[in-house]
């Protein structure tokens, strides 16, 4: 077919018959109920099963059942996040393949499922200690107590609350700018509650970086999408590949294959990064109840914790020297963690770090293992590990210090020996996440799933939009997770749907736009409102 030739079909396709609406309403299915009810049981039992291995294996003596009924209440909490999640943000994934009827609806959400189960099960956990390095350190650090359980009961029912009103209004709204307005939220009351300025209960920096992720992913999505399908349309010369679906009729199966395949990549990435938000919050909870099976990972190898003595004993080199002339009398922590809540480098904060990376080396010495480390100082050691990699952290990004790029390497070393001690994730907490998110996939898409797919632009979604919109949302989700940072699903697909619409000339409904981008504009401070209030009111109560 000849450039021109094709040019017009495009401009000008023969008639069809109208495309038609999918079916969303299949009914109730006895054998899907009782697919989802075991598989969720099953789920809760594996969880139940492996807090008590683990629990068991540490040799501790239950003495009170209080912390594991707040771990139970705490852990459905944030399971149910994980499970709204799923409903509000995949059905953004599946809006494609359904309205081109490349797959039935109920095919299309439990394959969605599947694949967002697998992307959870093979993410980094990197995205979960990015969201977890927003909330202060003090919280962090007294993660078990009142304060730290009203902290995490806020902003998790906070960030339900807001995705259960927004997917009421069929408004795809963002899971992951409502849970870092969230964090933000309890950050900046923890702080005013302790008379210091709001601004100093969040680590800024950190919340800057992932705020340009998720303020640039709609535009991302919009121009990348627009600008695919334009690419495609000078590359690709089937009519076929641009035309919306006849009737109830699939697409060719080439075109089939492409809008799956996309709808696939999605999935998998939404699981991958969204999954693990709900990861961290988790650990944190799992740290604050039972310390003694969570707070430090008894799975390292003694090799490793013998490199890391190593690693140490450079590192405590690196930061006496940087802290000479100053000496540190008393308990060092105070000064490390002043640094850390205010970034600004004292006299003390050398010498005092230098101080804690001596004793936190000396405490791994003395046992060996992280795995003979008493039931009774384990939270403690957490702690020490916690707080002097944070302070490392800060160290090689702040701009008065002035260390070498070999120093810096050091203590980058000595760094992920820390981290990889205290930030892990056992397995059955992704598998309950998986399934948290791969359920709640399958269960009240259909609100998102109509505004992508029937009000967002004027005219029916063609293939081609379909799949320029899910591949770069899939690429984009894909490149966030590799860099550690959270980026929203919903934000990347739904206006990279909008920008095919606009490339393609097919108008845009206004009225959803408005919507769209009151929503994007409003889940920040509703969520930071929201959040700090909620934390207010459970600090008074816990």
């Amino acid at each position: 077919m000849t450039d021109v030739a094709f040019d017009r079909a495009v401009a000008d396709p023969p008639p069809i018959q109208p495309a038609s609406r999918p079916n969303l309403d299949k009914g109730f299915n006895p054998l899907r109920m009782i697919l989802f009810f075991g598989i969720l049981a099953a789920g809760l039992l594996y969880v139940a099963y492996s807090i008590y291995s683990d629990v068991d294996a540490t040799g501790t003596r239950v003495t009170s059942y209080l912390p594991y009924i707040l771990l139970i209440v705490a852990l459905l909490i944030a399971l149910g996040f994980e499970f709204v999640n799923g409903f509000h943000d995949t059905a953004n994934a599946v809006a494609t393949v359904i309205y081109t009827h490349s797959l039935p609806a109920e095919i299309a959400v439990m394959w969605s499922g599947f694949f967002n189960f697998l992307g959870v099960l093979l993410s980094s956990g990197a995205v979960a200690f990015g969201i977890v390095s927003l909330l202060p350190v003090e919280l962090i650090l007294q993660v078990g107590s009142s304060a730290g359980f009203a902290m995490v009961f806020a902003l998790l029912i906070a960030a339900i609350l807001w995705n259960l009103g927004t997917w009421y209004f069929g408004l795809p709204a963002s899971s992951s700018h409502t849970l870092i307005g969230s964090i933000i939220g309890v950050g900046v009351a923890n702080a005013l509650m302790r008379g210091r300025d709001g601004t100093s209960g969040v680590d800024w920096g950190k919340a800057t970086e992932i705020g340009y992720a998720l303020l640039l992913s709609p535009l991302v999505g919009f121009v990348c999408a627009a600008g695919l399908l334009l690419l495609l349309k000078l590359i690709i010369k089937n009519p076929a590949l641009y035309a919306a679906p006849e009737g109830h009729k699939a697409p060719p199966m080439w075109i089939r294959g492409l809008l799956i395949l996309t709808c696939t990549g999605v999935s998998f990435a939404h699981g991958s990064n969204d999954g693990q938000k709900g990861m961290g919050l988790i650990m944190l909870i799992l740290i604050g109840t039972v310390p003694t099976a969570y707070a430090l990972n008894r799975a390292l190898p003694e090799s490793q914790v013998a490199q890391f003595a190593k690693v140490s004993d450079a590192a405590s080199k690196v930061v006496a020297a940087k802290g000479a002339g100053h000496a540190i009398i008393g308990d060092p922590r105070p000064a490390v963690t002043q640094y850390v809540t205010s970034h600004h480098i004292s006299e003390g904060t050398y010498p005092s770090l230098s101080v804690l990376v001596k004793d936190v080396g000396e405490q791994v010495a003395k046992y060996g293992s992280l795995n003979k480390v008493p039931a009774e100082v384990v939270g403690n050691t957490r702690n020490d590990m916690y707080l002097t990699s944070e302070a490392i952290r800060f160290l090689m990004k702040d701009k008065e210090n002035d260390l070498s790029k070999e120093e810096v390497a050091t203590l980058n070393a000595y760094k992920g020996g820390l981290d990889s001690a205290t930030k892990f994730i056992p397995t059955w907490v992704k598998v309950a996440v998986a399934i948290a998110l791969g359920l709640g996939t399958m269960i009240g898409w259909k609100r998102i799933v109509v505004t992508v797919g029937e009000k967002i632009g004027k005219t029916h979604l063609t293939y081609a939009q379909g799949a320029s919109a899910e591949f770069v949302a899939a690429a984009t989700i894909g490149a966030a997770d590799v860099f550690g940072l959270p980026v929203s699903t919903t934000h990347v697909l739904s206006s990279g749907v909008a920008g095919t619409m606009a490339a393609n000339g097919s108008g845009l409904q206004v009225a959803t736009i408005r919507n769209m981008v009151m929503a994007w504009v409003l889940t920040l401070p509703v969520a930071i409102l929201l959040s700090g209030t909620l934390y207010v009111i459970f600090s008074r109560i816990f």
